[in-house]
């Protein structure tokens, strides 16, 4: 966990990774990202929707990011969006990520 859970929960840090991920086109971390928050649990209906967060209903007013953590959430997107950036560079490829 890359943040404390009382400032965003890690399951809204899941879907943050994932999303941003997707929107910068990066494979490898789609795939780890999913990977890793449907081994912690993450229901497949609730993945698969997450690119369509804003048109569906399986996510709560938190996960649609409330004041208190906006200012959290920009700061984490930041260094998703950095760490994102450097593997869509060096072409690493989604798929073949097992979790622990």
């Amino acid at each position: 966990m890359l943040i404390s859970e009382s400032t965003l929960p890690t399951v809204t840090q899941n879907l943050v990774m994932i999303r941003a991920s997707q929107i910068n086109g990066d494979g490898y971390a789609t795939d780890v990202h999913s990977k890793n928050a449907a081994h912690a649990g993450e229901s497949a209906t609730r993945l698969n929707l997450v690119a369509v967060w804003r048109e569906s209903t399986v996510f709560t007013d938190a996960e649609r990011y409330d004041q208190d953590q906006l200012a959290t959430l920009v700061a984490f997107i930041a260094l998703i969006n950095a760490t994102d950036r450097f593997a869509v560079i060096n072409r690493q490829r989604g798929g073949d990520y097992t979790p622990a």
